[in-house]
């Protein structure tokens, strides 16, 4: 009885994201925002009364939270395990097989594809690039499973990451993402969301249309330095203009 129990709970909770609608609201609020469903109508190209019964599924299958205020109905993603949950089955499905049609839609691709965010911690190129030199620097360490050196809690604090409040912190500390377009992993977890923030409070990097997310002219060099990479190894290339999905 349990066992026919779990699977049909599974299968309810499989069943929210196999509508493409519903699907296409949680990929928009990886952005880590909080969306109108009116916004979230229009993004998906639907009536407000259709993505109005879609937000209902989603919110009492625990999938969103919601807000009021005033008139206004706001939802995000219920927290970072669902954000998780969605990442990795994105991760998981094939890449579109359609071409953007506009040279808007490709562009947006091609931001995308470079840099953005997945939900609360950088994705793309520059996410995938930055987990790759914190291993080569010895900031991260995978020999017994994924994990912050002591030489790294010394890099991170002269960064300004406090690292005892990540170790708190209800997620975990670190964890690899597989990133949607460079099909290789990004880094996760409190301490992918900490750097993601620390680069924006910088100014190494900022945020650009939707979730896409850009590295300053002064962020560049800076950035480099501290990953101990060579400036062009941070520039948009031409090769980012391939599928971006999300």
């Amino acid at each position: 009885m349990t066992t026919r129990t779990d699977g049909r709970a599974l299968a309810g909770l499989a069943a929210l994201l196999a509508d493409p609608t519903r699907a296409g609201f949680c990929l928009a609020l990886l952005d880590g925002r909080a969306w109108t469903a009116g916004e979230l109508a229009r993004s998906a190209g639907v009536a407000p009364s259709t993505a109005s019964d879609h937000l209902t599924q989603l919110v009492r299958g625990g999938l969103l939270a919601e807000e009021r205020q005033g008139r206004h109905r706001y939802v995000r993603l219920a927290d970072a395990s669902v954000a998780q949950l969605v990442e990795d089955l994105a991760g998981r499905a094939p890449a579109p097989a359609t071409p953007p049609r506009t040279l808007r839609a490709a562009s947006a691709q091609t931001s995308l594809a470079y840099a953005r965010t997945c939900y609360d911690h950088l994705a793309g190129r520059l996410g995938v690039l930055v987990h790759d030199a914190l291993l080569a620097r010895g900031v991260l360490d995978r020999s017994g499973g994924l994990a912050v050196t002591p030489a790294g809690v010394a890099w991170l604090t002269d960064l300004g990451v406090p690292v005892e409040p990540l170790r708190a912190a209800r997620r975990p500390m670190v964890r690899d993402c597989l990133d949607w377009t460079e099909r290789r992993p990004h880094l996760a977890g409190a301490l992918g969301a900490a750097l993601c923030r620390r680069f924006l409070d910088l100014g190494w990097t900022t945020r650009g249309t939707g979730r896409a997310v850009r590295v300053t002219p002064a962020g560049r060099p800076a950035l480099a330095e501290a990953l101990a990479l060579d400036p062009a190894d941070l520039a948009p290339a031409s090769r980012d203009s391939g599928p971006a999905r999300a």
